[in-house]
């Protein structure tokens, strides 16, 4: 059982990047995800979550109507659009299922909400 994630990389300022956020052995579609982001000599934070089904989305305000997150449940993946980059953006990014909340309108924002992480991918923004 686990969330892998894939995509991250190195970009140009203003430049796109799509993460992506892969489960094995974890039936995804019926928890909220959730995206963090921690960057070198800095705590964890939360980025971007998801309800189960993807009627609800919550963001950062420093991210928000930059990133879009997305799921697409029968291939059980999670998805982080990420536009407009900034430097500030450069971080190792997670995703995180909560698996204590089956099919729950309940999106959590906290670090302590989510009970199973991936590994995370690295974002590296060059100014």
């Amino acid at each position: 059982v686990q969330l892998v994630e894939s995509g991250g990389g190195l970009v140009q300022a203003g430049g796109s990047l799509r993460v992506s956020c892969a489960a094995s052995g974890l039936t995804l579609s019926r928890y909220a995800m959730g995206w963090f982001r921690q960057a070198p000599g800095k705590e964890r934070e939360f980025v971007a979550a998801i309800s189960w089904n993807g009627a609800k989305t919550y963001y950062a305000d420093s991210v928000k109507g930059r990133f879009t997150i997305s799921r697409d449940n029968p291939k059980s993946t999670v998805y982080l659009q990420m536009n407009s980059l900034k430097p500030e953006d450069t971080a190792v990014y997670h995703c995180a299922a909560d698996r204590t909340r089956r099919m729950s309108d309940y999106v959590g924002m906290g670090i302590n909400e989510y009970d199973f992480w991936g590994q995370g991918t690295q974002v590296t923004v060059s100014s």
